[in-house]
């Protein structure tokens, strides 16, 4: 066994002995979320950004909405894409060049979660249909890794896309111009939130830290929407679920993802 396998292996049994007490690695309840900040407006020359802070992870979203093409079989609707990447500076781990499957899957994640909760009605960034539609495109820049980046970037770019500014466009000659100086508002029908929790042992955390991320048996992503609908969910790790798992992790869903959309309508509340 390699020696970082036994310092895994150490800190599993260190984590799990407080588990048992009902205690977590850096002192909150195995339900509780770590603090959540969001400031929105970071980046000025985008559309729409946001900083999103859960505990010691950070990670940066910034919209960028421009005139696209329509894939061939949806030219009724607009486009939404997010990515993410996690810079150098995040994490010694971290690494340059192509991204890895585990960025590749954090990208996923974060665009489905959104784009299956129908935050934004596509139909109505149509420009022209099957000619021209509107793009939305909000790219996640992990600054700091500490655990947990599925919500911290699902947190970002959701509160980002909220507080974004559509610009005017008009059909010239079958192309679309922008009207300078003239923006409209996102057309929401909802906000998504995700919660990730991971299992470790038999007992279920909400929001794991990198230390509990690190020796985590599995994990599972649940994002609902407004109604406090499940509209996606990701399933992670070497273990399992049971039914009964489901359903408590369904619930901490629904519970903890209420108080999460509070806070980025919060952020959002002094946008024009």
């Amino acid at each position: 066994m390699g020696s970082s396998k036994i310092i895994d292996q150490l800190k599993k049994n260190q984590i799990l002995e407080l588990l048992k007490e009902g205690k977590r690695i850096d002192g909150r309840a195995l339900d509780e979320v770590r603090e959540l900040t969001i400031d929105i407006g970071v980046i000025p020359k985008a559309e729409g950004s946001a900083r999103a802070r859960l505990g010691d992870t950070e990670v940066v979203a910034g919209v960028k909405v421009q005139p696209e093409r329509p894939f061939p079989d949806t030219g009724d609707k607009g486009m939404l894409i997010c990515t993410a990447e996690i810079l150098p500076i995040a994490h010694p781990t971290a690494e340059t060049g192509p991204p890895q499957p585990d960025v590749v899957e954090l990208a996923r994640v974060t665009d489905r979660g959104i784009r299956e909760s129908g935050m934004l009605d596509m139909k109505q960034l149509v420009l022209e249909k099957d000619k021209s539609v509107i793009g939305v495109f909000c790219d996640n820049a992990v600054t700091d890794h500490d655990g947990n980046l599925f919500d911290a970037c699902s947190y970002a770019s959701t509160a980002a896309i909220n507080s974004c500014k559509i610009p005017k466009y008009e059909m010239q000659d079958e192309k679309p111009v922008k009207i300078e100086g003239e923006f409209t508002k996102p057309p929401l029908t909802t906000l998504p939130v995700s919660v990730t929790m991971a299992k470790i042992g038999d007992y279920i955390v909400v929001d794991p830290n990198l230390d509990e991320w690190t020796i985590m048996d599995a994990r599972i992503t649940i994002t609902t929407n407004s109604d406090e609908n499940v509209v996606a969910l990701q399933k992670g790790g070497h273990d399992g679920f049971t039914q009964d798992d489901l359903i408590k992790c369904a619930e901490i869903s629904v519970r903890v993802g209420s108080k999460i959309r509070e806070i980025i309508k919060q952020s959002s509340s002094g946008v024009n």
